[in-house]
């Protein structure tokens, strides 16, 4: 594949589906200047492999296969980063762009719990909040779909019982 055929494409997949990127670099990286490393990184990755996509699978879904595996790789790189998970400010944007402009604050508090969670939960409940099934988050991950089923059941648990915690409090 020659770089022209490969910018063209790439350039076409960024602009249609870029906030999956945005999504994943959100929940992997807290601060201004490690987002803007990490959605660099997804990027140059997204763009080394597009001569590598075969087709079996959809564009969004390879997509977050490449950028889910980058992040990952990533934030275990760069210990650093793993520092502050607490704030999350920039992806209110991203998250309430497709209501009605007022951040949600359950939708706030969700995506708080889940950049708490380990690497791979973080990915599969990123997955699922998008609508993959089992099987696409299994693919995507590189897990068993009965895993994927175990992993979200615990994500679900944990997450309500944290819900209850503070309910208390």
């Amino acid at each position: 594949m020659h770089d022209t055929e490969r910018d063209r494409i790439f350039n076409e997949w960024l602009a249609g589906h870029k906030g999956i990127l945005f999504k994943v670099v959100h929940a992997y990286a807290f601060e201004h200047s490690d987002r803007q490393d990490l959605f660099q990184e997804i990027a140059v990755q997204v763009w080394r492999s597009v001569g590598a996509f075969r087709g079996e699978s959809s564009v969004p879904t390879w997509m977050y296969r490449v950028a889910l595996n980058t992040a990952i790789a990533w934030t275990r790189k760069e210990g650093r980063h793993r520092r502050g998970k607490e704030p999350l400010e920039a992806v209110e944007g991203l998250l309430t762009a497709a209501s009605s402009g007022t951040p949600d604050p359950r939708v706030e508090w969700l995506y708080h719990k889940i950049a708490q969670l380990k690497d791979v939960d973080r990915s599969v409940a990123l997955l699922l909040l998008d609508g993959f099934s089992y099987k696409e988050i299994a693919a995507i991950l590189g897990l068993t779909e009965s895993n994927v089923g175990v992993k979200i059941n615990r994500i679900k648990s944990a997450l309500a019982g944290k819900h209850m915690e503070e309910a208390k409090s």
